[in-house]
Parts: C-alpha cells; sequence; structure tokens
C-alpha cells in the first residue's frame, strides 16, 4: 500500500486519538481491535442483505454495499494495527510477504 494510503490511516488514527484524550493507552487499543469486530458485522449484514436471507428485510444491499463494507474493515484493522504497531505499515508488509511466501514458496517477495 503506498504513502498516501498510510498518511489517511494516521490522519484518522490521530484523530481518534484526539477524540479519546481522556481514555487510557490501553483501553484505545482494545476498543480500535474491537470495532473489526463491529465493522465485520456490518459485512454480514450487507451479504443477508445480497442474498435475501432475512425475510423481513428482503434484498436489502448489493454487492457494492459489501465492498465498501470490506473496506471498513481493512481500514479498521489497519487504524488498530497503526494504534498498537509502532510501524504497522511494516507489520502489515512484513505479514504480507510471510502469508505469500509460504502458500507461493517459489514467487519472489
Amino acid at each position: 500500500m503506498g504513502d498516501r494510503t498510510w498518511e489517511q490511516v494516521g490522519r484518522l488514527r490521530q484523530w481518534l486519538d484526539d477524540e479519546a484524550a481522556e481514555a487510557s493507552p490501553a483501553d484505545v487499543r482494545l476498543l480500535r481491535t474491537l470495532k473489526i469486530g463491529e465493522e465485520f458485522g456490518e459485512v454480514a449484514e450487507a451479504l443477508h442483505g445480497v442474498m435475501g436471507a432475512n425475510p423481513r428485510k428482503g434484498r436489502s444491499h448489493d454487492w457494492n454495499d459489501v465492498q465498501k463494507e470490506l473496506a471498513d474493515v481493512i481500514v479498521t484493522a489497519m487504524v488498530a494495527l497503526d494504534t498498537i504497531a509502532p510501524d504497522g505499515r511494516h507489520v502489515l508488509e512484513e505479514r504480507l510477504d510471510h502469508l505469500v511466501a509460504r502458500v507461493l514458496p517459489e514467487s519472489e517477495v
């Protein structure tokens, strides 16, 4: 991911930090990590809407809604990672390289 992406993540984290000035660092880490679960729930809701799985609501969402909610999960996870890791970008890049090498060992990282 490019510099702009991580700059934007940093801006979001800073805004959240400013708004959570009275919260303890431990609570901030916990809440930002739990927020990922909340966002995942919104993905699940959108999927139910795409599939019409809730008879009361019918087909209330489309695949574009699912895409947006998945993007929210990714951004939320990146903000959480940036909150708990001194260099979240480096952690993500190293982990991605590890995962790719594990499943595609002959590929160049």
